[in-house]
């Protein structure tokens, strides 16, 4: 009897054991401090990005280039004599006297702009409004960049022709090369970089105009021109090329889109954007190049910056699309 109660007790205490064990590997239930197991979709890099650039479309004209002097004193013009002016807060409309298309702005100051567009237009801000001035031709004008008040590039869509400004007067500059030209970009009078047609790279020195062939070939119809320094340059066509200058040679590089390329802004040599149709957004980080999401299917047509996170860009239908860093 007394085997059979010792045996029983045993049983009891390993039975009782074994329950404490099972209960002890039980997984414990969530604290106040700890956050449950959700499954869901992981955060892609499109997502984080279209939460931080804003769009807008203040009105319905397409809007084609972009230029500031800061965060609150930014201009954007466009179809039929468009200007907007934003001034850190809003947008609002400046009376250009054109229906002319603009395709091009740039400044020196709040009140020292210029605009240019279709049949030769030239338009002056100086703070208060904006006049005509005189210009030498009547061919379309899609840029305009200077280094100074005085020294002012503006490229003509034919016959590989520059409208110059010195400070007096505006004249013709002959480039040597008979092709339409597009884009212009600068660090100083003595190192500017145009981009036109059929392989168009040109680079002036302050006393002429050199085509420049070293990785040029096969580049088609290049757009627009950008750089952060004369020996960190970017230029992009209607195929989606892109090409990079690195102080000697041009050389291809993979943009991952077939999608025209409009316009390029960065902040650095490895924060640089790039801007095209169908809502085309690129950024480079040093290494190559990624697409973000703008949430438009628009085409961006332009695109500049006061600061790495304050961006703007603009393009058709008058969107306006605005990052503001984190």
């Amino acid at each position: 009897m007394k085997s059979r109660i010792f045996i029983t007790l045993v049983m009891l205490l390993t039975l009782s054991l074994g329950i404490i064990a099972c209960q002890r590997t039980e997984p414990e239930s969530p604290s106040l401090t700890q956050t449950p197991f959700q499954s869901q979709e992981p955060t892609t890099t499109s997502d984080l990005v279209q939460s931080k650039w804003q769009l807008s479309q203040p009105q319905t004209n397409s809007l084609l280039g972009i230029w500031g002097s800061s965060s609150s004193d930014v201009f954007a013009v466009g179809d039929e004599g468009t200007i907007l002016h934003y001034d850190g807060e809003m947008w609002h409309k400046m009376e250009s006297g054109t229906t002319l298309d603009l395709s091009g702005v740039w400044l020196t100051s709040p009140s020292d702009v210029y605009a240019v567009g279709d049949e030769g237009i030239i338009l002056h801000y100086n703070g208060i409004s904006w006049d005509p001035i005189k210009s030498p031709t009547t061919y379309n004008l899609k840029d305009i960049w200077g280094s100074s008040s005085s020294d002012i590039y503006i490229p003509m869509f034919s016959g590989g022709t520059l409208l110059h400004y010195n400070g007096e007067r505006w004249i013709e500059m002959e480039t040597g090369l008979d092709r339409p030209l597009h884009g212009v970009w600068g660090t100083s009078a003595t190192d500017v970089f145009v981009c036109g047609r059929y392989n168009a790279i040109l680079h002036y020195d302050g006393v002429s105009w050199q085509v420049m062939t070293k990785g040029t070939r096969n580049m088609d119809i290049m757009i627009a021109i950008w750089g952060i320094s004369s020996e960190d340059v970017f230029s992009g066509n209607y195929l989606g090329l892109i090409v990079h200058y690195d102080g000697k040679t041009w050389y291809t590089m993979d943009s991952g889109t077939h999608e025209n390329i409009f316009g390029f802004w960065g902040s650095s040599s490895h924060n640089v954007y790039a801007v095209g149709t169908k809502g085309t957004l690129l950024h480079y980080n040093g290494t190559g190049w990624n697409h973000l999401d703008s949430g438009t299917e628009d085409s961006i047509l332009g695109i500049w910056g006061s600061s790495a996170n304050n961006i703007f860009a603009v393009g058709e239908d008058g969107i306006i699309l605005h990052y503001g860093g984190e």
